[in-house]
């Protein structure tokens, strides 16, 4: 098998072995360590041929020994798992104000630390915002010796409406004159492939590979950051609806007649329940005397107070830091007995900026649960912090790029009518 083809997702795979061994490598990437009867089973292949094919991939170093499974009585199975750093994937969280650039490897190992640089999307055209970026992504590659050909590609994640299969943002760089998509920006840019996603579906893809949702058939991701945004697991799968916008409960109205939101409509859940709403408040009650230690910020620093600001100063016992969580909880609350009565999760994960604010938005966020969910539903609902800390979404854009990418190698061989099984 020739996986430096890996490395270049556009060039054919022209004998079966080859093709069983992307399937092979793909599914222990998704499935982690697995016994050869696990294998078997979900290749729909008998032992002698997964044997070879482990035996192959091992000779090739792709394969090792991950220690010993379950004994359903008799000698415990030996699992069989990726080496580390045999396929590499560079991640790219694109917030509002910053942007974080990594590189992962296949077992989820940084090759590349987390990189934040200030990067503004909202003030960003496409040209400035990719001219600085390929100068961080250089920079990181170049320190780590890491060439392009050791990357299967790049995996992008960003907020706001984004169609992952045509490629396009409809929230950010609208006013840019190019017709390419953005993909295809981003790949001209990088000289590798790249998928790129929602944030949201970034959260919801760690927590349901790795968090608290793993194994969960019904459950609700909150991204609680400068917008607000829902992830959907329901009956075991990660549902992104029909273009990739299911769960944009942030520009849901709430208030009447309430405050301009930037999606163009009035008083929507993110003008009062989000990470700029949040910021907002801040400086103009400090801006109208209100008593915190807030008021030590520099102008600089209350044009756009960081949440992790007033939730420090929660922390510290300020009364009126406390009184901000705590009315962004209260109206978060209200919107999540919505999604309770809706979706009748099993769980409700909360993860984002916002969620580090933890007992002083969670006890308002509960009472207003209480207050306006049926008790019947909300009894059967656990409400839950992430635990997979700032850098989660890179996980998920790794778990998602990595996916896509063999799956494209595994696409493109049976485009060459090479019969799966």
């Amino acid at each position: 098998m020739n996986l430096h083809l890996l490395n270049n997702i556009t060039k054919p795979v022209r004998d079966k072995q080859s093709l069983y061994k992307f399937q092979l490598v793909k599914h222990l990437f998704n499935l982690g360590p697995c016994s050869v009867s696990t294998l078997c089973h979900t290749m729909n292949m008998s032992t002698p041929s997964i044997l070879k094919l482990i035996s192959n991939l091992t000779d090739e170093d792709w394969i090792e020994k991950k220690g010993y499974g379950v004994s359903m009585g008799g000698r415990k199975p030996d699992l069989y798992g990726l080496k580390d750093k045999k396929i590499l994937i560079i991640c790219i969280d694109i917030e509002l104000f910053r942007t974080k650039i990594a590189v992962m490897d296949n077992n989820y190992n940084y090759v590349a630390e987390p990189k934040s640089i200030t990067l503004p999307i909202s003030k960003s055209s496409r040209s400035d915002f990719f001219s600085i970026l390929t100068t961080n992504v250089e920079e990181i590659l170049k320190e780590h010796h890491i060439s392009n050909d050791q990357l299967i590609g790049c995996s992008v994640g960003m907020p706001g409406l984004v169609d992952s299969e045509k490629g396009q943002s409809y929230s950010y760089f609208l006013s840019d004159a190019e017709n390419t998509s953005l993909t295809a920006a981003f790949e001209k840019m990088l000289q590798l492939p790249v998928v790129i996603q929602n944030d949201v579906n970034g959260s919801s893809m760690a927590e349901f590979t790795h968090g608290m949702a793993k194994g969960k058939q019904n459950a609700l991701i909150l991204l609680m950051d400068w917008g607000v945004g829902l992830g959907i697991i329901m009956d075991g799968q990660l549902r992104k609806g029909a273009c990739g916008f299911s769960g944009e409960l942030g520009h849901i109205p709430f208030v009447e007649n309430g405050a301009l939101c930037y999606c163009g409509k009035h008083g929507c859940l993110e003008t009062i329940a989000s990470g700029n709403a949040l910021s907002e408040m801040a400086k103009e009650g400090i801006l109208s005397g209100k008593n915190s230690m807030l008021n030590k910020l520099s102008k600089e620093e209350l044009q756009r107070i960081e949440p992790a600001v007033i939730i420090e100063a929660a922390n510290k016992g300020d009364q009126y830091a406390i009184q901000l969580l705590s009315n962004i909880g209260t109206h978060m609350g209200k919107g999540i007995a919505v999604l309770i009565q809706l979706f009748n999760p099993e769980l409700i994960i909360l993860s984002g900026k916002i969620a580090e604010a933890k007992q002083y938005i969670t006890l308002p966020m509960q009472q207003a649960i209480n207050t306006y969910c049926m008790t019947q539903i909300r009894e059967r609902t656990a409400i839950l912090s992430s635990e997979l800390g700032e850098n989660s979404r890179l996980l998920g854009y790794a778990t998602t790029g990595i996916d896509h990418f063999l799956g494209a190698c595994i696409q493109k061989a049976g485009k060459h009518k090479m019969p799966l099984r």
